[in-house]
């Protein structure tokens, strides 16, 4: 197993005067699924169409698996990528997608995507536009999977999905990475499947990276604390916080600290979700948590 499946250096993609990405440096381990998020316009489809070779960086650069340049033969050999639309070729048959993907791919498994698509019962002569925006997902989820990627690459693969749809593909999703073991990175706004999936996490704000790190340490290192109003500045003076909400007579302070930190006499401390966490960080650009706790802006 590689022990890096991205790992950008500076990188940077300018339109026209205005920058999507700016000096983003980042290094993704391999043998993970990284849920990557963040506000629209933070750069989280601007940073994956490099990683995958379909855009090319104004500054800096992005290698894939430890060596492979963005890009390259190699590279492209070796990522799968599936798009939020899951580029499809609606007048075509389930059956002729394969045979496209058999024409463009060397190291392609014709076995594996038949196998999965009769698993879920998708039929391989049916078109493309025939089928329901679950099954539509799938068939993209299969070709990738057949290309027997070392990375999977996933933009927005749940946007356009119902409840029932999103929870099928991320359970064939685990089942393939658990079977596989293919390095994942996606993009998505439903916190909630990433808190399910997920055991790494980028939050990337205003083109930058916010946060980077394993959600078990994420969440171990975050905590709640709720106290009195009238103390909340004497606590933050001695904390590292992220936010802080108060209101006539009580505090909530989110403050990250390592395991085992005082609580303040008087002062409840809870545990925080991951979705706490990344709404947290959303709300406030100015926060950050790299490489580790650190003092960040009230």
């Amino acid at each position: 197993m590689n022990a890096v499946a991205i790992e950008a250096r500076g990188l940077g993609k300018r339109y026209g005067r205005s920058w999507a990405l700016r000096d983003c440096s980042l290094s993704i381990p391999g043998g993970h699924i990284v849920g990557l998020v963040g506000p629209n316009g933070a750069g989280k489809t601007t940073f994956l169409s490099m990683a995958v070779g379909l855009s090319t960086p104004t500054a800096g650069e992005v290698r894939l698996l430890g060596a492979h340049r963005a890009g390259s033969p190699d590279a492209l050999d070796m990522v799968a990528f599936v798009a939020q639309d899951a580029a499809l070729y609606r007048n075509l048959t389930v059956s002729d997608m394969l045979r496209v993907g058999r024409s463009l791919n060397r190291r392609w498994d014709e076995r594996t995507a038949q196998d999965r698509l009769a698993e879920l019962g998708i039929p391989l002569d049916r078109r493309v536009g025939a089928l329901s925006g679950g099954q539509r997902a799938q068939v993209a989820l299969s070709l990738a999977l057949a290309k027997r990627p070392g990375l999977l690459v996933l933009d927005e693969p749940l946007a356009a999905l119902d409840p029932l749809a999103r929870h099928e593909f991320m359970s064939s999703l685990m089942a393939a990475v658990a079977e596989d073991g293919v390095s994942v990175v996606f993009s998505s706004h439903v916190v909630a499947e990433l808190e399910r999936v997920c055991d790494y996490l980028v939050v990337l704000q205003d083109g930058r990276v916010q946060v980077s790190g394993g959600v078990e340490d994420l969440t171990a290192e975050h905590h709640v604390l709720v106290g009195p109003a009238d103390q909340a500045d004497e606590v933050a003076a001695l904390l590292p916080v992220v936010r802080e909400r108060r209101a006539h007579a009580q505090a909530h302070l989110l403050v990250r600290c390592a395991e085992g930190f005082p609580v303040p006499p008087g002062w409840q401390h809870h545990p925080v979700t991951l979705e706490e966490i990344v709404l947290t960080y959303m709300r406030e650009p100015a926060a950050a948590a790299l490489p580790g706790p650190k003092a960040v802006a009230r």
